[in-house]
């Protein structure tokens, strides 16, 4: 079903790169961006990471904000993939794909198995605020981040 801006966020605990557990629900009362991405290390995804960590100003607009990169790659790979690419934010492994799924964010398992692109924002009560599907092969655009954020 999909999920429409005023809706309840669908809850989820995620580990990051870290192997630390993000549970969504823990985040309330901050403003949290999830940035669905199909994988680590492809060109679009990669070329996308490295365009917002110079400008994690613009969408992160103060310590109310909190930024996730979400997608189906496990813990290893998003580890080795934010220092190759000098990330600023954490990144959520999504192996099971229940959060791609919950957010009517997933691609499909034949043939991909992935997460679509696409932006979540959710407002500090836990309501999402902003939600769009990005084509698969368009990275987002800093700035069009920051205005709806």
């Amino acid at each position: 079903m999909p999920l429409n801006v005023g809706d309840t966020a669908p809850d989820f605990e995620l580990m990051n790169q870290d192997k630390k557990k993000i549970k969504l629900s823990d985040l309330r009362g901050k403003k949290v961006v999830l940035l669905f991405y199909p994988m680590d290390f492809s060109p679009v995804c990669s070329e996308e990471h490295c365009a917002f960590g110079p400008d994690i100003g613009k969408i992160k607009k103060d310590e109310n904000t909190v930024v996730f990169g979400v997608s189906c790659d496990q813990p290893f790979a998003h580890e080795a993939f934010k220092k190759q690419f000098h990330i600023p934010y954490d990144l959520l492994s999504d192996v099971n794909r229940k959060a791609c799924k919950a957010y009517d964010l997933y691609m499909g398992e034949e043939p991909f198995n992935v997460s679509k692109r696409g932006t979540v924002v959710i407002d500090p009560a836990g309501k999402i605020s902003y939600w769009k599907e990005q084509p698969i092969l368009e990275h987002r655009k800093v700035d069009d981040l920051a205005a709806v954020i």
